[in-house]
């Protein structure tokens, strides 16, 4: 049963292309630290999946040391009001959705 489950997620995010990673989360207020591994822009539809985590959201704003951006540069850690609760290590993916 493991090794199936193991399989389902693994293909799941295979078709996927992991853009960066959630280095914090900031439960009380909904903010997502992601540290990017290329350019990404508001208005990108994104996936967060992780162990306990997968959902898709469109990035409606971000904000890099405490500033409105409208990109996220690449090796940026930049922070992101999330819709749902993620963890450290989660992988942020592009979506289509």
């Amino acid at each position: 049963m493991f090794e199936f489950l193991k399989k389902l997620l693994g293909s799941k995010t295979a078709k996927q292309k992991e853009i960066g990673r959630v280095t914090h989360y900031f439960g009380g207020i909904g903010v997502a630290i992601v540290k990017f591994n290329k350019s990404v822009q508001v208005g990108a539809n994104v996936n967060f999946h992780g162990t306990t985590t997968d959902f898709s959201q469109k990035i409606d704003s971000m904000q890099y040391d405490h500033k409105e951006v409208q990109e996220a540069p690449k090796n940026k850690e930049i922070g992101i009001k999330v819709k749902s609760r993620v963890r450290e290590g989660d992988g942020v993916f592009e979506s289509s959705s």
